[in-house]
């Protein structure tokens, strides 16, 4: 039995609940522990009473964890979520011992096909992390945050993965902010220490495991019949970052603008079943809580809306969805807004 966990609070329920679903669809004897940010997040859950589904509050690992709610003192909202991070599973691997190897997973990951490609990759090793996988040409700009993401991380039951846990852990508590500093950069950029500093870590390299918006463009992508081909090998696991609703149910920030545009036959083939998901989701949140809306982040109209939108005009980085179709309106340019800008970054520092 595979072992996997993610958080989440009311406003990300369906995500989290379209990738609970598709990991029951390719890993059925799978569980996927839920630390539940809010109470209507846990209650929506209990609600469903999913089998698979494993509910926890975030008020029993704070209780389990004074250090971390000490550590809530000094940071804002987000950041404490991200020094949730290495908190959340070090909590069930203490607390569990029938779990032998836990897999984090953020809750906008979707399961394209099984995720066994993940386990084969980490093979006898105590500790998987996966790379950003840059495009050359924006690698030197973002590689200040981090040369791994945190989106895809599991450890072992053993020495190396409870040190690696413990270190992060620690690291964490001490300072985790939404700022760039020498070596540290929220809960990501620790993960560079990792293989330096711990014995079997191994890093995925199946090109088809958080593949993502800002790493498509280093894969040759190819929509066929079985499925997306990402060089050569299935889609298994995507990571729909920064992908959300502007207005109703039809206007779509892509999160694509910093790094291109996927072409249209690409982007109808992971994005479609994608928001069929989330409406199933939706529905069957519905079903147990039917006031339930999905809370969405208030606009600032502030100098960066207004600097940045002529460019997601001009690259059609906004998507208007018809039917499961997203439609970006620039006929392609679009996959070019991530080396305009990387151009523009050296003439204005």
């Amino acid at each position: 039995m595979n072992h996997y966990c993610t958080y989440f609070d009311a406003g990300f329920l369906a995500p989290g609940l379209a990738l609970a679903d598709s990991l029951a669809r390719h890993d059925p004897d799978a569980v996927l522990w839920v630390l539940a940010l809010d109470a209507t997040a846990e209650k929506v859950l209990r609600d469903l009473n999913r089998p698979a589904v494993r509910v926890v509050p975030l008020a029993e690992v704070e209780a389990a964890d004074p250090e971390l709610v000490a550590a809530k003192a000094n940071r804002s909202w987000p950041e404490y979520v991200f020094t949730l991070s290495p908190c959340w599973p070090r909590h069930l691997l203490h607390s569990h011992p029938e779990i032998d190897r836990l897999t984090y997973l953020d809750a906008d990951l979707f399961f394209f096909d099984r995720p066994a490609s993940i386990f084969e990759a980490m093979g006898l090793g105590s500790v998987l992390l996966t790379a950003h996988r840059f495009p050359e040409f924006l690698r030197a700009h973002y590689e200040r945050h981090g040369v791994y993401n945190v989106g895809v991380l599991s450890w072992r039951r053993d020495a190396g993965g409870l040190a690696c846990l413990d270190w992060w852990r620690e690291r964490c508590l001490e300072w985790c902010h939404e700022r760039l500093e020498p070596g540290r950069y929220a809960d990501q950029k620790y993960l560079e220490e990792w293989p330096r500093r711990f014995a079997g870590v191994v890093e995925c390299r199946h090109p088809g495991v958080n593949l993502a918006p800002w790493n498509w463009l280093s894969h040759r992508c190819q929509v066929a019949a079985g499925g997306v081909r990402v060089d050569g090998q299935l889609l298994v696991l995507y990571h729909f970052a920064r992908f959300r609703p502007l207005a109703g149910t039809w206007w779509w920030q892509s999160g694509q603008l910093d790094y291109g545009v996927m072409p249209a036959a690409l982007r109808h083939a992971i994005y479609g079943p994608y928001w069929r998901a989330l409406q199933a989701a939706t529905a069957e949140i519905r079903r147990v809580a039917p006031g339930w809306r999905p809370v969405r982040r208030a606009a600032r109209l502030d100098r960066s809306f207004w600097r940045m939108l002529p460019l997601r005009l001009v690259f059609g980085t906004d998507w208007l969805r018809v039917g499961d179709r997203f439609i970006s309106g620039r006929l392609g340019l679009g996959r070019y807004s991530g080396r305009c800008l990387a151009r523009a970054r050296k003439f204005v520092r």
